[in-house]
């Protein structure tokens, strides 16, 4: 009588790819939560950046066509954001995933006083002014 260890065989072999597979799968998990993190956060910051680069336009355009002028920007943030206002510059920090600060930077030419706007969740208009008679412009 002739043994069949052919059975035996295909046992082993699938123990050892599904053995294989639970390591394959236990060393990559953890480095593709990390690369959709990060995804996300580079999102996060373009759509930022894009919301900045909307309002420095606006205050670029009010700059450009001098006192009387007004505009209004309209956003939707993904999230709530604190907008800090220079002369020079709009910036803000955004948080990120891993828990450091990203600092965004967007340049724009104004005669605006260094503050501050929070922009809320969701949709907000912001609205840049430059008032007759006035030295400065506002933004709010």
């Amino acid at each position: 009588m002739i043994k069949d260890n052919e059975g035996q065989v295909s046992f082993e072999y699938l123990l050892i790819f599904a053995i294989s597979l639970i390591i394959l799968i236990v060393f990559t998990m953890p480095l593709l939560n990390q690369t959709i993190e990060t995804t996300f956060d580079v999102s996060d910051s373009i759509k930022v950046k894009d919301d900045l680069s909307k309002i420095a336009l606006s205050v670029n355009s009010v700059y450009g066509e001098g006192q009387g002028s007004k505009q209004t920007v309209n956003i939707n943030s993904v999230k709530p954001l604190k907008v800090n206002v220079a002369s020079n510059y709009l910036s803000c920090n955004l948080k990120l995933k891993d828990n450091k600060n990203k600092l965004i930077k967007v340049p724009c030419k104004s005669n605006l006083k260094s503050s501050s706007i929070n922009v809320e969740k969701g949709g907000c208009s912001i609205v840049v002014e430059w008032p007759v008679g006035s030295e400065r412009m506002v933004i709010y």
